[in-house]
């Protein structure tokens, strides 16, 4: 009795199973895949080119249902890639182009599409196959030019999903993407080498006396009117002669140089 109970429990078991199989939902496929020629956002990441976020490390796994258009296929974790204004390189390419993508785990393919816009530019069958470890596909953007964004999809055959890359591209020689340039800096004007050059000021009138006060403070040992001498102080209107020409202190300074001669360094000396 005991045994007939236990042939008729696995019997029943045996009966269900299939139905547990049957409404268990279909694995997601194990394919991953990114486009690394030209560089895509995301091969960007991985390179480091630019900064991003997690996608660093898995460029690959961009995954999101079929039929979308934007470049993060609508996953948050990789909401970067929809960034415009994140600095992406932009490829200078003709209006053929070669795009390559890299398999790092291939499977049954749909196709492949190619985006500007809501314009398909391109589309390449997979015929339900496993593509090798890398493919290329040669993409006619003759319709278009300047600077676009280009989405490449590759719809996998036996899910609903999709893998999605936004590649920049300066179309059919169109203008070179702007290139930051570093500021130029100058020295400060009381650090740069004195200039060999004549003094620009005008020399006033000989008809005019020389200026023979100093302002308050005026310089250590070198009285208002004496010879100009290297490692003297010299405030602000103390007036020096130098090689017979006097010369009014436009800044006060310290000669630590021989060369800060008077004649040599208008933007401390006024010739009067």
């Amino acid at each position: 009795m005991v045994g007939r109970r236990l042939l008729s429990t696995v019997g029943a078991a045996a009966g269900i199973a299939p139905l547990l199989v049957a409404l268990l939902p279909a694995a997601t496929a194990n394919a991953h895949g990114y486009v690394t020629g030209p560089a895509s956002r995301q091969a960007q990441c991985a390179a480091g080119t630019v900064s991003c976020g997690a996608i660093k490390y898995e460029p690959q796994s961009v995954e999101g249902p079929q039929g979308q258009r934007n470049c993060s296929a609508g996953d948050p974790r990789w909401a970067e890639l929809d960034d415009d204004s994140k600095g992406w390189q932009v490829h200078s390419v003709g209006t053929t182009v070669d795009f390559t993508w890299k398999f790092t785990a291939n499977h049954r393919t749909k196709d492949w599409e190619y985006f500007i816009g809501g314009t398909r530019v391109g589309h390449v069958a997979g015929n339900g196959e496993n593509p090798p470890m890398s493919v290329t596909h040669s993409i006619d953007l003759s319709g278009f030019s300047g600077k676009q964004k280009l989405l490449a999809v590759w719809n996998i055959g036996d899910t609903t999903n999709a893998f999605y890359n936004c590649i920049d591209l300066n179309i059919g020689g169109g203008e070179t993407p702007p290139t930051t340039t570093p500021p130029t800096t100058t020295a400060p004007t009381t650090t740069a080498p004195p200039t060999t050059t004549a003094p620009s000021t005008t020399t006033a009138p000989s008809t005019t006396p020389p200026v023979t006060t100093t302002a308050p403070g005026t310089t250590t040992d070198q009285p208002a009117g004496g010879e100009w001498r290297t490692h003297a102080s010299y405030a602000i209107g103390d007036v020096v002669t130098y090689q017979g020409k006097q010369y009014r202190c436009l800044q006060a300074h310290t000669v630590h140089d021989p060369n800060w001669t008077p004649d040599a360094t208008p933007a401390l000396w006024q010739a009067l």
